[in-house]
């Protein structure tokens, strides 16, 4: 006898006065048929046993549960004859995984696991990416068999949310079939003579296809086409395919057909082990049409073959200890531009280069430590690949604690770094006269007048610690006192390439006949702080502090005659003021006795009100002045630090609230006030008053001419984006160029080309359009929609070996659980 009349036939025999009347409200039955793990629970306000028809009938909030199964209905009534369960009103089946289906009525056989569904809708509900994901099947009919498979006759599917103002209302898309077959063991879809609908308007037919449902994460097939369009690969379509080989192993292929082009084939393979993870990725093509691209040295020109090889990796020691890598190696430096492969090892859109390193990392309580070598190739046409530094290893150690004796904190510092190239880096110091693929133009033999150095050639190693010490005291009156102290010492060995690529005058300023060079600089110094605060009363206070530090040590040695390769970048500003050493790197140590002094007023208020001013200037009071003598790269000259009073710096902030920020920053001239550095920044964020959020920087820097910068460089950024509806949004980012030198450089470049005698450098009237970008789009639990239009900087798309300024109209659709589809399309650009 089966659970379902066992149990029905028990609530029934063992009262059998009441055969065919009915139990009192509330009653419950309950039987066990089988084992312990086969046991049937059933509720029921009222049973009917029938003997003339051999019928059991349950009614009134039925509830049946069996075997992780739970039938929920109005009535419920078990045919012996037949073995058939007929439940009517309201009926719902949730089965062990949470799929819900409701019915007009169910007819089961006594398991549930076999039977016809009139009207049925079977909702399903999964997580996807962290959020819940609900799929929805529907049919006027469906047959549901062991348990696993459930055919759908006329069936419908979507992901969508029904209206709730008009739940008849169509999704917003769904796919409707002939037949929708979902099968659970193998957790596919299966769709026959299907149709995709957009708002009930059929966009697309499709005689078979099939999908992963959604409890699927991953699952051999093929995967959503993409399609491409540019100047210079024509027309192109993929569709990749996916190999689940294993759990824990799987292989994409794509290839990609181009009309212009050929096939581009590319192929990625994933490995998830006990510790880490590892891919490898790989591209290639055989170009039919290489002449779409320049000639080198500005393109691919006259390259058939090309592509990529990349892998990426990461793996735990232990719980402290991690190792890893992410490498590339490319055919050429334009090729993952030119076939936009996605590469983990680009660095940044604006910094046109690729980055392999391998590297090992340990992390403390309160240390850290870092070592790794790197691999620069060049992406850009400006670039020389010879001129790229190969640096290994570079190596991070710093330890923090408090010493029991003194107190305090103290700091220990490492840094090892060793690096060689081939070709000396130059750059010249009048970048009017650089053109636009070749750097050294004007710089083939070193001239110090002239040209600056980026990098020497051959190799240069250095090992540099530094241990420092800090103490906060403060007085009875309030006030901050903060001695300090820190020794550092700098080891060099240095081996230049004299009889290299455009090296002989280094000779001149690059000591290379010591074994190695060393450089110590102690230092002690003291910081003092008086905050004076007043109340606002319960709305916030107010904070006026004057800040006051002196560093005393000796003198900078060897400036000049020593390589910097990662010093270059010096910014005087607010950020930097209180800078125990201004420079931003270890090649570089400041030295002499400086004070630096500042007043910085903060008020704090009710509803996260916040505003911050900060204005002072720094002062070197004995010894040689770091910043006024340059090196190899000028680093320190035109900084506002190379005179004995300092430009001064100030900082405005200002947040009324947590929705809106406003912050500028100024760099002034010690001797007149005027603006050498100046930048504004401001967001906001209108909601919930308006739906929108926008950014604004603007940016100016006078002209630099010793560090290469001899024109005034000014621009604005912004960017804004406006949600229409909680659905629908649109967004938009413009860069202005707005010195307006760009179209007078071309000018210049020209008439310096036919008469550099008689090239006459005038600055133009209009700003120039750097970059733009607008987009539209949709996202809702279901859909997700984006539309793109993108130009890019005129100067970024000479570097790509392409002959047209790219402009790009991307578009991209998902339909969640169901498939994604792209197209990226160059449009026509102006032809060089």
């Amino acid at each position: 006898m089966s659970a379902v009349a066992a149990a029905l036939s028990y609530a029934a025999g063992s009262m059998p006065a009441l055969a065919q009347g009915t139990l009192n409200d509330a009653i419950t039955a309950r039987a066990k048929a089988g084992s312990d793990t086969d046991r049937l629970l059933v509720d029921a306000k009222e049973i009917v046993y029938d003997n003339d028809r051999n019928t059991i009938a349950a009614s009134g909030d039925v509830q049946m549960n069996y075997q992780g199964r739970t039938l929920q209905a109005d009535r419920v009534t078990y045919d012996r004859n037949t073995g058939r369960v007929f439940a009517e009103g309201n009926a719902r089946l949730t089965d062990a995984s949470g799929t819900v289906a409701t019915g007009d009525r169910f007819e089961l056989t006594d398991d549930f696991k076999n039977g016809f569904i009139d009207s049925l809708r079977v909702i399903q509900t999964t997580v996807d990416q962290g959020r819940p994901l609900t799929t929805r099947f529907s049919a006027p009919r469906a047959e549901r068999a062991e348990g696993e498979t459930t055919v759908f006759e006329r069936g419908t599917y979507t992901a969508c949310e029904p209206c709730k103002d008009n739940p008849e209302r169509p999704p917003l898309w769904q796919v409707k079939a002939a037949k929708i077959i979902h099968n659970n063991s193998e957790r596919t879809i299966y769709y026959e003579d299907a149709s995709l609908e957009l708002l009930g308007i059929p966009v697309a037919y499709l005689p078979y296809f099939w999908t992963p449902d959604p409890t699927v994460k991953r699952k051999t097939g093929f995967l959503a086409p993409r399609y491409v369009y540019s100047n210079t690969l024509g027309y192109g379509a993929s569709v990749p395919f996916f190999w689940a080989i294993a759990p824990n192993y799987d292989l994409t292929i794509n290839p990609t057909i181009l009309s212009r082009q050929g096939v581009l084939g590319e192929v990625e393979w994933r490995h998830r082990l006990d510790t880490g993870t590892y891919n490898i990725r790989a591209a290639g093509i055989s170009q039919l049409e290489p002449d779409a691209f320049r000639l080198p040295p500005y393109g691919p020109g006259d390259r058939e073959l090309r592509g990529s090889l990349e892998t990426a990796g990461q793996f735990y020691i232990n719980q402290n200890w991690r190792w890893g890598w992410d490498i590339a190696l490319v055919s050429d430096k334009w090729f993952l531009t030119n076939y936009k492969i996605k590469s983990e090892s680009i660095n940044a859109y604006y910094v046109k280069e690729s980055i392999s390193t391998l590297y090992l990392q340990g992390q403390g309580d309160r240390s850290f430590f870092d070592m790794r070598g790197y691999y620069f190739q060049t992406l850009s046409s400006y670039d020389w690949q010879k001129q790229q530094p190969i640096v290994a290893p570079v190596l991070d150690y710093n330890k923090r604690f408090t010493p029991s004796t003194i107190g305090g904190e103290f700091a220990l510092d490492v840094n090892v770094t060793s690096l060689s190239r081939e070709a000396a880096q130059f750059e010249p110091l009048n970048r009017l006269n650089r053109t636009y693929f070749n750097v050294a133009q004007t710089c083939i033999t070193f001239d110090q007048a002239n040209c600056l150095v980026r990098g020497i050639s051959g190799s240069a190693s250095r090992a540099s610690v530094s241990a420092s010490w800090r103490r906060e005291f403060i007085d009875p009156v309030g006030q901050s006192w903060t001695p300090f102290a820190y020794l550092r010492a700098d080891n060099f060995w240095i081996a230049p390439d004299f009889n290299g690529y455009q090296n002989p005058n280094l000779a001149n300023f690059i000591d290379g006949n010591d074994d190695y060079l060393f450089r110590a600089t102690p230092a002690v110094g003291v910081e003092y702080r008086y905050p004076f605060i007043a109340s606002l009363g319960t709305s916030g206070q107010q904070i006026i502090e004057p800040i006051a530090q002196v560093i005393a040590r000796p003198n900078e040695t060897r400036v000049g005659n020593l390589p910097n390769e990662d010093a270059q970048s010096l910014i005087f500003d607010d950020t930097t003021l209180f800078d125990w050493d201004k420079f931003s790197g270890y090649d570089r140590a400041e030295g002499g006795v400086r004070a630096n002094i500042g007043l910085q007023y903060t008020v704090t208020g009710a509803d996260d009100f916040y505003a911050n001013v900060l204005f002072g200037q720094s002062y070197q009071l004995a010894g040689r002045n770091s910043f006024r003598q340059g090196d190899l790269a000028n680093v320190g000259l035109d900084s506002g630090l190379d005179s004995r009073a300092s430009d001064y710096v100030g900082r405005f902030q200002i947040s009324p609230n947590r929705n809106f920020a406003f912050v500028t920053r100024a760099r002034l001239d010690q001797e007149d006030f005027s603006l050498n550095r100046f930048e504004a920044g401001i967001r906001a964020d209108f909601d919930p008053y308006l739906p929108v959020s926008a950014s604004l920087t603007y940016a100016r820097y006078e002209a630099q001419p010793a560090i290469g910068f001899p024109l005034r460089r000014e621009g604005v950024l912004g960017s804004a984006r406006w949600n229409l509806t909680p659905n629908w949004y649109v967004s938009g980012s413009v860069l202005l160029d707005l010195d307006r030198y760009l179209l007078a450089r071309e000018n210049f470049l020209v008439q310096y080309a036919i008469n550099p005698v008689t090239a006459v450098y005038n600055r133009e009237d209009i700003a120039s359009l750097s970059s733009m970008s607008l987009g539209i789009g949709y996202m809702d639990e279901c859909t997700t929609f984006a539309l793109s239009y993108t130009i890019t900087p005129r100067e970024i798309s000479q570097t790509s070996g392409e002959k047209d300024q790219n402009h790009t109209i991307a578009f991209r659709l998902e339909l969640r659980s169901l498939g994604e589809a792209g197209l990226s399309q160059n449009l026509s650009g102006t032809d060089e």
